[in-house]
């Protein structure tokens, strides 16, 4: 019996006694007259047992039977041992039709000695940021490394970005490394199935921002450090690019690699994918939609703020740039891949001009000439552009340095120090 049982069986039975009115008992025990009456009847027709529940010692009709119990459990020790509770409640109704609450099965799966999945420590106080208030106002990017098919495969980088208005994710694929490559196909990505956002919410990796200590004397002249090939391309498509300070101020990114470190290798597994050919086709075909419709949030204001990339060249745009002067033999050469440029019109040529050498994510190249296209030439693996610098020849600018990119496939120059592109 309960304690609020044995107080009515105590109370009542003075009152069967006849040492207490059935009046004042009732306000004892907190019911009516009447219900008292009924309380004193099943006392003394019953017994102790008549104040108790009378669905005492019965089984729920909503219980979960031990048939069902035991799938459960073979399923979370089986093909679903990867799953947290919750995302193990929504593949149970969507792939074996088992529709269960989440405190249910948790209460299973912990009196069958599952214990979960991640031990979650404190969180660190931090002032929350409100979120944009529509979508493409601000996008957050960045590239997960991590053993995404198994320990037994290497890792690779999952490169994803998030809208901070409703926590859409636009897209995301899967690539070897978090390279220039890597955001410049990201953003492509997103231009495609969005649009152009107006902003982007970003770290301080080295293929989005220059974190060298070096200055060119024509930046030293200019005041300001030419941007990354990815910092070239953002300020291209007019995106206002914001670096942050900490991981915790792109805290919404953050989480979602969390995230996607739970339920989406859970499901790779569970698919028996293995390779990032098939990662990225599950991810198009089938995750993103999913995840999207699970996680995302109402925006405050319906209008959407990404613009149309109508009009521009975005083949041009996505690309690495390389600066060269054209040769007597109306040639360039990038990193020993020489280009041949045909006559212009009236039969003009450029030797001495000044162009841009452009590889474009396909791995085709172009030359242009004042934002004209006067060269193509064919696929060669695309490769992070290397940067170097080397001391002026000029006797007036003794002691500063030029700088410039170089295609990874040429042989290093005497008297210059090489580094990752990235860095420009």
């Amino acid at each position: 019996m309960t304690d609020r049982e044995l107080q009515r069986l105590h109370v009542l039975t003075v009152v069967l006694e006849g040492q207490l009115p059935l009046k004042n008992a009732a306000v004892m025990l907190g019911v009516c007259y009447r219900q008292a009456l009924r309380l004193k009847a099943s006392l003394a027709s019953h017994g102790p047992s008549g104040l108790t529940h009378g669905n005492l010692g019965r089984s729920p009709p909503n219980r979960i039977d031990s048939a069902t119990r035991a799938k459960i459990l073979k399923l979370a020790d089986g093909k679903y041992s990867d799953f947290n509770d919750v995302h193990l409640m929504e593949m149970l109704a969507e792939k074996e039709s088992i529709v269960i609450g989440r405190e249910t099965l948790r209460r299973i799966l912990r009196t069958g000695g599952h214990g979960p999945k991640r031990h979650r420590r404190p969180k660190r106080h931090h002032k929350r940021r409100e979120r944009s208030p529509s979508k493409g106002m601000m996008l957050l990017w960045d590239g997960s490394s991590h053993r995404w098919f198994g320990s037994g495969q290497p890792a690779c980088t999952l490169m994803a970005a998030i809208d901070d208005a409703d926590n859409e994710v636009p897209y995301a694929f899967f690539i070897e490394e978090e390279t220039t490559e890597a955001y410049l196909k990201l953003i492509q990505g997103v231009i495609r199935r969005r649009g152009i956002p107006m902003s982007i919410y970003m770290d301080r990796h080295s293929a989005l921002k220059r974190n060298d200590p070096y200055w060119s004397l024509e930046e030293q002249l200019a005041g300001q450090r030419k941007p990354t090939q990815v910092g070239m391309a953002i300020q291209a498509l007019g995106i206002h690019p914001i670096f942050a300070l900490s991981p915790q101020a792109k805290g919404r990114i953050e989480r979602l690699f969390d995230t996607l470190q739970d339920r989406l290798l859970a499901e790779l597994g569970l698919e028996n994918i293995s390779s990032m050919d098939q990662g990225n086709e599950f991810l198009k075909k089938k995750f993103l939609a999913r995840h999207n419709k699970r996680f995302r949030k109402k925006a405050n204001s319906n209008k959407s703020c990404y613009r149309s990339a109508k009009g521009m060249d975005l083949k041009k745009i996505l690309s690495f740039v390389y600066h060269s002067v054209v040769a007597n033999d109306n040639t360039v050469s990038v990193g020993g891949h020489v280009i041949q440029i045909p006559r212009g019109k009236g039969g003009r040529g450029y030797a001495k001009a000044q162009v841009e050498v452009r590889q474009h994510l396909d791995g085709l190249w172009s030359v242009y000439y004042q934002e004209t296209c006067i060269a193509k030439s064919k696929r060669t693996p695309l490769k992070e552009p290397l940067r170097y610098r080397k001391k002026s020849n000029n006797s007036k600018t003794r002691g500063a340095y030029e700088e410039k990119l170089i295609y990874p496939a040429q042989n290093s120059h005497n008297q210059c120090d090489i580094f990752p592109g990235q860095l420009m």
